[in-house]
């Protein structure tokens, strides 16, 4: 939406609130070194980032989280968790402190908060929450009379009439111990697998890593599902601060400011050349995108692949990404552009026995000891100095200068110097997988075999 990731703007987030620790993170270890990084640029050090090592839904998340707050504070101390998605906007922070600090009284009395978000418009892609009466006199908090589950257009028209239904944002608050406790009543399979994840987890670096084994064991619950819609303690704060979770492309039209939008209602991020075009949204990362004569598309065109939709099938996105993963495809899996502890790489061509990547490695990192035996590599200098590890010799690389890399010769790559450095590198070889790669040495950690893909 800005200058920041959805993800930083989740923790800037934080900062209209008072009384608050550093927070904990809940991510894929294929996302740490992102989050990390992104966590970083904006000056903030989490208090943990816990790692999972499968895909699972909130409720084993939180779980994590709620070990890992308690572990974090004194025994006798009752941390209370404000959750929430990264993925979602909201536009008045000032108005959602407020809700926070009515939402922490509640969850200090052993109450379930669920933040209720005065709906806009009949939406399909939401939850909803219906709300009975007040909690108390003076607040705005509601007992939560029911949950319910994405409805049809009809349904959804109805529920905002009825005019006491509200978005369900995702967003909660509760103690971490009253959490556990309710799991334990209702999901008690999610809580002793990661109550055994979080014990047998390893550190790594500044992560976390839960136990693959123990993480997978826990059924793949939401929140909603696994403990909100079971006890008899929610109750919800209602909140109109802009909220959104971006559910869509689409969506990112009706957040646009009114100044966004040309004559015709198109919004445009990127280079885009448009004519005869109406009520269209545009994003080009990577290169000129015209359109003509269209109307009411959702356009993105990104360095990982192209979307071309109507912008009312544009929920349906994941059904792509399933027909992707049933092809055996891997765009689903893989971006362009991969994260590592020293920086990260992308990559610009591929073909038979050939790869090209660009390189970026941040200040003071190095990329680990390491050999190919499959592939040789060349590297060309385009910005700042590197240090290159050849067999037994140590030598720098300045601007437009290269070195080859034999298949089966040890080597590593590191920015000695306080700017970044960019190259080119060029592989060849019979076999280009990320998985031929053995270790000898690794400031990060990394060189035991088990991590050799990362």
């Amino acid at each position: 939406m800005d200058e920041h990731t959805l993800l930083q703007a989740t923790a800037l987030r934080l900062t209209a609130l008072e009384d608050l620790r550093s927070p904990i993170v809940v991510c894929n270890e294929a996302h740490r070194f992102m989050v990390a990084e992104q966590l970083q640029a904006i000056g903030m050090t989490p208090d943990a980032i816990l790692l999972e090592p499968v895909a699972r839904n909130t409720a084993p998340a939180i779980a994590t989280a709620a070990l890992a707050a308690l572990g974090l504070c004194d025994e006798n101390d009752e941390p209370i968790l404000l959750v929430m998605p990264t993925d979602h906007v909201v536009r008045d922070n000032k108005k959602f402190a407020r809700a926070v600090q009515e939402a922490v009284q509640e969850a200090a009395s052993g109450k379930l908060v669920a933040f209720g978000a005065t709906p806009e418009y009949a939406e399909t892609g939401y939850g909803y929450i219906k709300a009975g009466s007040a909690t108390d006199t003076g607040k705005s908090t509601r007992v939560v009379e029911a949950f319910v589950e994405k409805p049809s257009h009809e349904e959804a028209v109805a529920l905002i009439e009825a005019g006491n239904c509200y978005w369900n944002s995702g967003i909660f608050v509760f103690s971490a111990r009253q959490y556990l406790e309710e799991l334990d009543c209702h999901a008690a399979s999610i809580r002793e697998s990661a109550q055994k994840a979080h014990e047998n987890a390893k550190q790594d670096l500044n992560f976390l890593r839960l136990d693959a084994k123990y993480f997978a064991e826990a059924p793949n619950l939401s929140v909603d599902y696994a403990v909100m819609e079971r006890t008899s303690n929610a109750v919800m704060v209602p909140f109109a601060a802009g909220w959104s979770d971006i559910g869509s492309w689409a969506a990112l039209v009706e957040l646009s400011a009114p100044a966004e939008k040309d004559e015709a209602g198109n919004v445009v991020q990127g280079d885009a050349v448009l004519q005869d075009t109406h009520d269209t949204y545009v994003r080009a990362e990577s290169r000129v995108v015209a359109a003509l004569g269209v109307t009411n598309l959702v356009i993105v065109d990104t360095p990982d692949a192209l979307l071309v939709a109507d912008k009312n099938a544009t929920q349906d996105t994941r059904k792509v990404v399933e027909q992707l993963k049933q092809a055996g495809r891997n765009e689903h899996r893989y971006h362009r552009k991969v994260y590592r502890p020293w920086g990260h790489y992308e990559q610009v061509d591929n073909g038979e026995g050939f790869q090209v990547k660009r390189l970026t490695i941040r200040p003071g990192g190095q990329l680990s000891l390491q050999m190919h035996r499959h592939r040789a590599e060349h590297w060309v200098v385009v910005r700042g100095t590197a240090k290159v590890t050849r067999g037994e010799e140590t030598f720098m690389l300045s601007e437009n200068q290269s070195t080859y890399i034999p298949q089966g010769t040890r080597h590593r790559l590191e920015n000695p110097t306080e700017e970044i450095l960019d190259l080119i590198e060029v592989q060849s070889g019979d076999y280009l997988g990320e998985d031929d790669i053995v270790r000898f040495e690794d400031i990060y950690g990394r060189a035991d075999p088990k991590s050799s893909q990362e």
